[in-house]
């Protein structure tokens, strides 16, 4: 993944910069690497991803006492492009799921987090949500999206687990798979915005939204290889140049490139 390589072109950089080990990598040193990077010509949303791969190594160097303060705190990254719709690096994702849900509704929290970032879906599709539309020994789920146009998407097995243990027992595994609260009979999408961005600030991830997950979804599908007919396709997009689908895809084809290129699907 993305996360591998970019830790290799850091430690390659402390390198040559005479660092031998955790104790020589300091604030500087990160700067550094980033200006190499925007000298290199990387474009400021690549630095600005590779930045986030060094702080998710720093932090875990920090907890694991091997450097006293860290590093990367306070190094601020490129300023991007105001038009540029906003992926989370790999990393912070994995940060965002594991350790974001917090509180009496961490378990639903999770699931959905899981669910937006596993499977691409938007608000209204994830608040719409019901059981019936789940096959979870098959791991899919249907939705219907704008123009009221239905689509099946995979999901991982992760999220195959977490339904298990959010409705154990299959009796009640019938309406939406997310209550509302207060009586009302599904979570609204004003919920789940306030869910995503108080997960992200457990984890020091500011402006992070549903659709920031769904973007990141997209982004790590085409950086792993999938065809952007495929990603297309799942994500219920139609074409910018005309106003049909893309290539059909089979649900086979679709499933394969999930699987392949898609880092939560193995769970």
């Amino acid at each position: 993944m993305n996360y591998a390589v970019d830790l290799a072109q850091f430690v390659e950089f402390l390198q040559l910069e005479g660092v031998e080990g955790p104790e020589g990598i300091n604030r500087d040193r990160v700067r550094g690497f980033l200006r190499s990077l925007m000298g290199y010509g990387f474009a400021p949303t690549s630095a600005a991803r590779k930045l986030s791969s060094v702080r998710g190594f720093t932090a875990y160097l920090t907890r694991e006492g091997l450097v006293e303060q860290d590093p990367a705190a306070g190094v601020r990254g490129p300023k991007l492009p105001a038009n540029l719709p906003r992926a989370l690096a790999y990393p912070d994702v994995v940060r965002l799921l594991e350790e974001g849900p917090g509180g009496r509704h961490a378990q639903r929290d999770r699931l959905m987090l899981e669910l937006l970032y596993g499977s691409g879906l938007r608000v209204s599709e994830a608040a719409g949500l019901d059981w019936e539309d789940l096959e979870p020994e098959e791991r899919w789920l249907r939705v219907l999206g704008k123009g009221q146009k239905g689509r099946a998407v995979p999901f991982g097995r992760g999220v195959k687990e977490l339904l298990q243990d959010w409705r154990p027992d299959p009796v009640t595994r019938q309406g939406p798979v997310f209550p509302g609260e207060r009586g009302a009979p599904r979570i609204t999408p004003r919920t789940i915005h306030r869910l995503v961005t108080q997960s992200a600030r457990r984890v020091g991830l500011a402006g992070v939204t549903p659709h920031t997950l769904r973007h990141s979804f997209a982004t790590h599908l085409l950086e792993g290889g999938a065809s952007l007919r495929v990603v297309q396709e799942l994500l219920g997009h139609e074409s910018l140049l005309t106003t049909q689908r893309y290539l059909d895809i089979t649900s086979d084809q679709m499933k394969r490139s999930y699987e392949q290129a898609h880092p939560r699907a193995g769970g």
